[in-house]
């Protein structure tokens, strides 16, 4: 079994890796993006899933272990193993918020235009992966969503526990979760 957590950039899904982490669940991860002002508890990333659309056998490497993969590239995995996804949603204005936030504190920061296009086309991506993840027998599914976790972060967590069917400890889970890191708010 593969699992994966995956989502929009600044949709929740280095939350959920801390709290899996935390939970007792090994991490396919290599520490090379470090923690940040945008991310002070880090990632948790590993850099070669990048190559998934160019070496799908590189999943192999996560066996028995989480692996963040964004939703872009899910539709690289290979058939061949089973996958439990934990699928992280959060209010397309909060991401793009959160994206623009993160590009001004970097000096990559040229928005301030109309975002009702990204909106719209991260909308279309998020229809497709849907779709595809659906239409797959041996990948499951859990969505989760990011406000969701600041509010019952145990229920959360018991959740993700029994989806994934393994043991986790749910009061370490639990205690990754920071209301003060939730700094891109839509009002």
């Amino acid at each position: 079994m593969i699992t994966i957590v995956s989502g929009l950039p600044r949709s929740g899904t280095s939350l959920m890796m801390q709290m899996l982490a935390a939970g007792g669940l090994p991490v396919l991860s290599d520490g090379e993006r470090q923690a940040d002002t945008d991310n002070p508890r880090g990632y948790l990333e590993w850099e070669r899933i990048k190559q998934l659309p160019k070496d799908p056998a590189c999943i192999a490497e996560a066996e028995g272990k989480v692996v963040k993969v964004i939703s872009q590239l899910l539709l690289s995995l290979p058939a061949g193993h089973d996958y439990r996804i934990v699928f992280m949603q959060r209010p397309l204005p909060e991401v793009l918020k959160s994206q623009d936030e993160m590009l001004r504190r970097r000096g990559n920061y040229e928005g301030g235009g109309d975002t009702s296009p990204i909106e719209e086309a991260f909308q279309r991506h998020l229809i497709e992966v849907n779709k595809w993840l659906d239409g797959k027998s041996n990948i499951a599914v859990l969505r989760v969503h990011y406000h969701k976790i600041l509010r019952e972060p145990q229920a959360t967590a018991e959740a993700v526990a029994d989806f994934l069917k393994v043991p986790l400890n749910i009061e370490a889970m639990t205690q990754q979760v920071d209301g003060n890191l939730y700094r891109n708010r839509m009002k």
